[in-house]
């Protein structure tokens, strides 16, 4: 089942509606998720594994962070010791399925940026821990870490920088790009940080959390842009359905 949760109309106009993508049971993450969604002025619809979600509910789309994306999906047998939830990765799937068919916005988060590299055709490294050479893999809630943007892109316009800080708790990383994608931010190992579709499809994955940073008005900027570009996607679409 998905639950929505609404807001008082900004300026009388109707706020745009984000669906956020999560497992069955939401926890601090997704409530972040939305409180971030909601100061930058949209509605949200938190969607569960198993959710049915028509393309006329959602103006733009989060694939937020959680367990592991089970190796099937890449063409790899499972290398460590993991939790998977295979009925997401479905749900994860149909909604990319749906963002490909009408270009809905979407922000994947960690775990949500690697599903966005898988369903492009992509793979995952499993275990990034061996192979860092110079920082060492432990989990970074303040943003310790330092990412290189690349200039003039999406990310780069939605962040309004080229270096940042951002925190990390992931243990896998993008591996193989997937098609249409271009990698757009990467840490001081080389791994990949941010990702982007090369063409008009405002599709973007930010390999830490966001939503950990809403104190920090660069990580804001983040779900500010999502929502304009829902914004953007809504208006074209009623557009559409008056011709």
């Amino acid at each position: 089942m998905a639950e929505t949760a609404s807001f008082p109309p900004v300026d009388g106009h109707p706020r745009v509606v984000i669906g956020i993508s999560g497992p069955a049971r939401r926890s601090i993450t997704h409530r972040l998720i939305q409180l971030g969604l909601h100061l930058c002025g949209a509605d949200t619809r938190y969607i569960r594994p198993g959710s049915t979600v028509e393309p006329w509910q959602l103006d733009g789309l989060v694939l937020s962070g959680g367990t592991h994306i089970h190796p099937d999906r890449y063409g790899q047998q499972p290398e460590v010791i993991a939790r998977y939830d295979q009925q997401r990765d479905e749900t994860d799937w149909e909604l990319m399925e749906l963002a490909h068919r009408t270009s809905l916005p979407v922000l994947g988060i960690c775990r949500g940026a690697q599903f966005i590299n898988i369903y492009r055709a992509g793979t995952l490294c499993q275990d990034v821990t061996p192979l860092r050479v110079h920082t060492r893999h432990r989990p970074l809630l303040l943003p310790m870490q330092t990412v290189r943007v690349v200039r003039g892109s999406r990310l780069a316009t939605a962040l309004g920088a080229h270096n940042l800080g951002a925190n990390r708790i992931h243990s896998q990383a993008i591996k193989r790009l997937g098609r249409q994608l271009q990698a757009v931010a990467l840490d001081n190992d080389g791994f990949v940080q941010g990702i982007e579709h090369r063409g008009q499809h405002w599709l973007l994955g930010v390999q830490w959390h966001p939503e950990y940073l809403l104190y920090h008005p660069l990580h804001r900027r983040l779900f500010r842009q999502l929502v304009a570009a829902a914004q953007t996607f809504r208006n074209e679409r009623t557009q559409k359905s008056r011709v």
